[in-house]
């Protein structure tokens, strides 16, 4: 299964190659000892791009920085022959991945869990994710993830389960709820992916966030990268010294007092963008553990309130997001395709008990 990082930045220089160490190179015998991690074709229909832009697309729970070394040790092969992290892939060309370890064996394996899959065709999947659901498999969840459950879809339906021509071209957190597009072919990946990689497709978010915020309207700018102590999180740098850019717009569409329903547009797509700003301005996500916002709202010391709260925790027991709208346009069709996803139960439960708290 491949995956499509949200880390769209430029990738490494390149005069940190060693361009002596990849030249040249006896592929038979250098490769001696290592085991392949990826075998593809290039799709006719394919544009010129850098190959390690490429496979990070292409390559599962991979990395800029793995994709460099990878490159730097001479095991991505083209058609052959070791390339540097700057070849620009072609179609036809015959790429793999040699890596010392043996791949991960069954890390796929088809298992019948329920999805909800709101629309289908040849190209791909819209599918509208669960809370609490990994999306795909990696360290500490090899099972009980959606690709796991893609895989039982497809072989039931008897579509070809090559996986490895299957994309995710984007991916939400665990306890994110909401909607997800997953390619079906080489072309269908290639062609969505350059919508994310362009923010050409209309992506709306739903979160609740701690306090008030001041304005009906607003944006959070600020570079994001990770905690200089906590690596579970991301940290906003405004004055740009560390992180990559970021930007995130947002709406109040109905205030609670102590806690805000707003909706998210994002410029840019960093890990743990909405969560990481809105923390940054003092609005963390409601009951987001991992950035402190599954405490009460300093402040409020009232036992009622502080009840109040657990009960909501309890009908809401993960960080308030949700994937809302995604709009996109077709591979093949060349039309826009649009969809909402409703409001999640748990999310919708603890409406009606904010609005019921206060009006008494």
């Amino acid at each position: 299964m491949n995956t499509m990082s949200e880390d769209n930045e430029d990738f490494l220089d390149e005069e940190l190659l060693d361009s002596n160490s990849i030249d040249n190179i006896d592929i038979d015998e250098e490769n001696k000892g290592l085991y392949e991690h990826l075998n593809i074709t290039v799709d006719p229909g394919q544009e010129s791009l850098r190959i390690d832009k490429f496979l990070l697309i292409h390559r599962q729970n991979s990395s800029r920085n793995k994709i460099s070394q990878t490159c730097r040790a001479g095991n991505v092969i083209v058609n052959g022959t070791a390339v540097k992290q700057n070849y620009r892939v072609k179609p036809g060309d015959k790429i793999s991945i040699l890596l010392t370890r043996p791949p991960r064996e069954n890390v796929i394996i088809p298992q019948d869990i329920p999805i909800n899959i709101v629309y289908e065709d040849d190209d791909l999947v819209v599918v509208d994710k669960e809370p609490g659901m990994v999306v795909h498999p990696g360290h500490g969840n090899w099972d009980g993830t959606l690709v796991n459950a893609l895989a039982y879809h497809f072989e039931k339906n008897g579509q070809k389960s090559d996986l490895d021509r299957v994309g995710l071209v984007h991916r939400i957190d665990k306890d994110t709820s909401g909607l997800l597009v997953i390619a079906k072919n080489e072309y269908a990946l290639s062609f969505l992916a350059k919508q994310f990689f362009n923010r050409t497709t209309k992506r709306l978010y739903w979160a609740f966030v701690w306090g008030n915020p001041k304005d009906e309207e607003g944006t959070i700018r600020g570079h994001i990268g990770r905690h200089p102590k906590n690596r579970m999180q991301m940290s906003v740098y405004e004055d740009g010294s560390q992180g990559k850019h970021a930007v995130t717009h947002y709406k109040v569409l109905e205030r609670f007092k102590y806690m805000t329903w707003v909706e998210c547009k994002l410029e840019t797509g960093r890990t743990h963008q909405i969560r990481a700003h809105f923390k940054h301005i003092g609005h963390t996500l409601f009951n987001d553990e991992r950035y402190e916002g599954h405490t009460p709202l300093r402040g409020v010391n009232l036992p009622k309130y502080k009840q109040f709260i657990k009960n909501v925790f309890e009908i809401l027991p993960r960080h308030a997001l949700h994937a809302h709208t995604l709009g996109f346009i077709h591979p093949t069709t060349k039309k826009e395709l649009y969809f909402e996803s409703p409001m999640p139960k748990d999310m919708a439960d603890a409406v009606k008990k904010w609005r019921n708290y206060l009006e008494n």
